[in-house]
């Protein structure tokens, strides 16, 4: 808790914290009471949840009401938290959903953010890695149709990246697989930024076919947008929005559909989870969040980091959330991320 708290005010905050994020209802002295050894009378509590209703910490929806913390409160309750090692079971369970897409980035983020979503009853969100600075080592190409390619990117470390390379028709699959080779050949070792910077160079002597002279061309007109990664689909990751639709704070459809209009705006979610970028797990509480849209919302994110690529996972939910149990999960989620990207 907060240095300014002394220890009973610091009891009786987190008292109330607890019993707002268990109940969604206020809190008032008796149950403060009845629930907590705090060693005082309810009268006691009474006055010192008034005193911290003057300090900005409690407010109350009308007068006869208990309290409801404030997000200084939930600061102060956030800071002071121990946050207990996860079971083993969820431990497991986390280990056995996540290894199922091992090796291909967007499924591991995609079930990442789906899974906390599942043990958290918050929103998953995950962020993919920039790859600017990851090192090619190779890339398959496969027909899946006759407009499309399958391109397949493996980069240093082993993980992949796939993505679909239009095609104007059917070409021959012998003509496909020289311009992978090529491709390997003239590419293998570089950053992707070296690629986009240097390929049209790099395959300016290629010959061959008309199909592998069509094909290469698309790499050369395309190659800002096919080895700059991830700012597709992948670039942000949501779980389902209906896991938060139990939550009491969504339980009106005005409330609910302003939920999901937020999830709609994947600019104003991707800009508030890439500036964080700093190391271990980020809290960021209602208005603490630097865009007033997302002021009832908090945000419970960690990086990943694998070499010189790096990303975010976390959940964003309301407030009112166990804290504790969300940032252990977040925490040992991006842990294992980070294993299976290593």
């Amino acid at each position: 808790m907060s240095d300014t708290l002394n220890e009973r005010e610091r009891k009786v905050l987190e008292a109330v914290v607890q019993t707002y994020i268990e109940t969604a209802e206020p809190a008032g002295s008796r149950t403060i009471a009845k629930r907590f050894p705090l060693g005082v009378s309810a009268a006691t509590i009474r006055n010192t949840m008034s005193d911290l209703e003057e300090r900005g910490y409690l407010f109350h929806p009308h007068t006869s009401a208990g309290r409801i913390p404030t997000d200084r409160a939930y600061r102060a309750y956030v800071n002071g938290l121990m946050w207990p090692e996860l079971p083993r079971g969820t431990r497991e369970r986390l280990a056995r959903e996540l290894n199922r897409d091992a090796g291909v980035i967007e499924g591991i983020l995609q079930k990442a953010a789906q899974v906390l979503g599942v043990l958290t009853q918050e929103l998953g969100v995950a962020v993919g890695p920039s790859f600017d600075h990851a090192v090619l080592e190779r890339l398959e190409l496969l027909n899946v149709s006759a407009d499309r390619l399958l391109m397949v990117l493996v980069v240093r470390g082993g993980l992949a990246r796939t993505l679909f390379v239009p095609v104007a028709s059917h070409l021959p699959p012998a003509a496909v697989a020289g311009v992978a080779q090529v491709l390997n050949e003239r590419l293998s070792g570089l950053t992707l930024r070296e690629v986009r910077a240097t390929l049209r160079d790099r395959l300016r002597d290629i010959g061959g076919t008309a199909s592998e002279s069509e094909l290469l061309n698309i790499f050369i007109e395309e190659a800002d947008q096919l080895f700059d990664l991830p700012r597709g689909e992948y670039d942000l990751l949501l779980g389902s929005a209906q896991m938060l639709a139990d939550q009491p704070e969504f339980h009106s459809n005005e409330q609910m559909r302003s939920l999901l209009e937020l999830t709609e705006r994947r600019d104003l979610l991707r800009e508030a989870l890439r500036r964080r970028s700093q190391p271990g797990v980020t809290v960021t509480i209602g208005t603490e969040n630097p865009d007033p849209r997302l002021a009832a919302f908090t945000l419970v994110t960690a990086n990943y980091r694998c070499g010189s690529l790096s990303g975010v996972i976390g959940v964003m939910g309301p407030t009112r959330m166990p804290y504790d149990k969300v940032v252990s999960l977040v925490e040992h989620t991006s842990q294992l991320v980070e294993d299976l990207i290593a």
